[in-house]
């Protein structure tokens, strides 16, 4: 799990995929204006760290996404008033900030199956689709910030680690915004007041509310995960791919804590404990022999993680896309995995639609 401790740190936002440019240069080509390029110039460099801002807020790469988009129209609008009186990525996040709160008024939280409440399910129960539910999605990670500070790295990931976004979700939306622009990206509580409308002590108020909230519902500052790139963690994903392609349950099995969670959106079930999720697999999953899963190594949210594909009849037995998964790789074991059944989400990490 996430220590928000280390996210109170302060840390830089991590660099993620980029967001489509098409709408914004529509509106740029409207008409001359000297100012274009430099607005460009000045803003671009900003636009995946403003992706991740809008992604904590929301917990949905695709309203990020739009989100983004509707950040860069509006400060192009308003960039001939831009004093300069803070840097310009101030004033974008600023700009962001504001379009997540309108863009959340009256909306649903995204939560994942274990924030619904409910205990954990049996391996045979029914599952359970729940296709109204607006899910928490992955984010990919293509960059980061600089490689060579460590910290930063540290720093980046634990912010957009899937369990500290799911928790944001328990929080008001302008509990998410104070709490995220004061611990995440350190702003001092008279540029939140000024950047939401309000004042310094109810500013204070939120921030204190959030917190104990979060602490309340969080991750546990206790767990120690693997970072997707050590050796460790690439030994134990290689491992867990292994066992899913020779349809191995037994082996996979092992490879789990005691106390593991597995839970796969859209469906509200979720299971506890490598026994449970061997016997989940066994009875829901449409493989029946080594080779009809194959998985793809990658990143998503700063965690190990695997695109799985299934042979399908259907699909003329060729490995279509099946699951997004999203491990917490320990010392001990896999922790937790998230299988998001949505696979629109391949695209959006740059994955071949057929393997």
């Amino acid at each position: 799990m996430v220590s928000i401790s280390t996210i109170r740190k302060g840390c830089r936002c991590p660099c993620v995929s980029s967001v489509g440019v098409s709408v914004l240069a529509h509106s740029l080509d409207s008409g001359p204006d000297p100012d274009r390029g430099d607005f460009l110039a000045q803003a671009e460099p900003y636009r995946r760290e403003l992706l991740a801002h809008c992604y904590r807020m929301t917990g949905s790469l695709h309203d990020a996404e739009d989100l983004v988009q509707e950040t860069f129209l509006r400060a192009w609008k308003s960039y001939d008033r831009f004093e300069g009186k803070s840097s310009v990525r101030t004033w974008l996040h600023r700009i962001a900030t504001n379009t997540c709160l309108t863009a959340l008024e009256g909306r649903q939280r995204r939560p994942l199956p274990t924030g619904l409440g409910a205990p954990s399910s049996q391996p045979t129960d029914e599952l359970i689709e729940r296709a109204e539910v607006p899910w928490l999605e992955p984010l990919p990670e293509t960059l980061h910030d600089d490689p060579a500070d460590p910290s930063v790295i540290v720093g980046s990931r634990e912010s957009v680690r899937l369990a500290f976004v799911a928790a944001l979700q328990h929080l008001s939306p302008r509990q998410r915004a104070v709490l995220v622009l004061r611990d995440v990206l350190q702003w001092r509580a008279a540029e939140v007041a000024g950047a939401i409308g309000t004042s310094v002590a109810a500013v204070n108020s939120l921030l204190q509310r959030a917190r104990a909230q979060l602490d309340a519902v969080g991750p546990s500052q206790d767990d120690q995960l693997s970072a997707p790139e050590s050796a460790e963690a690439r030994e134990q994903l290689a491992r867990y791919i292994s066992a899913f392609e020779d349809y191995d349950i037994e082996r996979l099995v092992d490879m789990f804590t005691a106390e593991a969670v597995w839970e796969m959106p859209p469906f509200d079930g979720w299971y506890r404990g490598g026994p449970a999720i061997g016997a989940l697999i066994h009875h829901n999953c449409p493989a029946e022999a080594a080779g009809d899963m194959r998985l793809l190594p990658l990143i998503a949210n700063g965690q190990p993680a695997a695109a799985m594909y299934m042979r399908l009849p259907d699909a003329g037995g060729r490995h279509v896309p099946f699951q997004l998964h999203v491990l917490d790789l320990g010392p001990d074991g896999i922790s937790h995995v998230v299988a998001f059944l949505d696979t629109s989400l391949f695209a959006k990490f740059g994955l071949p639609e057929v393997l």
